[in-house]
């Protein structure tokens, strides 16, 4: 059940595209003086070295955040893609990027001194982690680690006192039954706080659960009356793994999507310019694409 550790994941490309929309949503959410409540149903470890010995292993990060820091990056990014790769850096000295803030991190970054945002972690080593880097942020009662299965955790929060709430939803999904509480909790949590915003990252790949998730959200959020955004990013084929690849290594992931309900009215034009550069840039191969697709009530 503990196997799934992200740190060897950080800063691959399904964490560009969760980190883009992360962020853009956020600043959206932020212009609004009233206090936001922010729930992280899966938030890790919080911070990576990018040189450690976790990441250093897949190196996963090479074909996603560190394309876009490379020198060899076009000067101009879209918007959203530029202030993503700002926040990567302000955590970064000199040229060398070898840390990556998870999302608690990129999260805590942006709040004000009235905002909430609670760290949900069931892994026990990452947990930990996270509790030791979250208390040397000195952020007092701004930020609560929780021990505890985020998909029961956040109900507790909904509604926030507030009336306002964002919720960032990524399991690993490396138990089937992830797809089904991803369905079971947006679905309780339209039911306490209908005008919340949720964000719900999933990895594509080649399973049924994987592609009747979108499908099933998609069917959420029409039933709700709630507008709703897709957004995926494929970098190459999910079907046979890269040149070069050591016998008996998985081919790694091809593919991802966020499903949001409530999006920020800002964020279909804010991704329909960041996607088309995503996938040039950290295209793995010619199957490189995106998709953004939406639906208002």
């Amino acid at each position: 059940m503990f196997s799934y550790r992200h740190a060897f994941h950080a800063g691959n490309h399904a964490d560009v595209l969760k980190h883009t929309v992360l962020i853009a949503t956020l600043q959206h959410l932020l212009q609004k003086d009233a206090a936001l409540t922010v729930l992280d149903t899966h938030a890790g470890a919080g911070l990576y070295r990018l040189d450690g010995d976790y990441a250093s292993t897949s190196a996963e990060s090479a074909d996603g955040i560190l394309r876009l820091v490379a020198p060899a990056t076009p000067p101009t990014l879209a918007p959203a893609l530029q202030d993503y790769v700002d926040m990567v850096r302000a955590f970064n000295q000199g040229e060398a990027t070898r840390v990556y803030p998870g999302s608690p991190f990129i999260i805590q970054r942006l709040l004000r001194a009235q905002d909430r945002l609670k760290l949900f972690e069931l892994h026990p080593t990452d947990a930990r982690a996270l509790a030791g880097n979250v208390a040397q942020l000195d952020a007092g009662r701004q930020v609560a680690v929780l021990a505890q299965d985020g998909f029961e955790g956040a109900r507790q929060f909904l509604p926030p006192p507030s009336r306002r709430a964002f919720v960032l939803c990524d399991p690993s999904y490396e138990i089937k039954s992830d797809y089904a509480r991803v369905q079971d909790m947006l679905q309780d949590a339209l039911r306490r706080f209908a005008t919340g915003v949720y964000a719900v990252w999933y990895p594509i790949i080649p399973r049924p659960e994987a592609h009747e998730l979108p499908r099933r959200l998609k069917t959420l959020a029409q039933k709700a009356g709630k507008p709703w955004l897709h957004a995926t990013l494929t970098v190459k084929s999910g079907k046979t793994a890269p040149a070069g690849t050591a016998p008996g290594r998985r081919p790694g992931l091809p593919a991802s999507g966020m499903f949001l309900v409530n999006p920020p009215f800002t964020l279909d034009a804010a991704l329909r310019a960041a996607l088309p550069q995503m996938a040039e840039l950290l295209a793995q191969d010619r199957h490189a694409a995106w998709t953004l697709e939406g639906g208002a009530p």
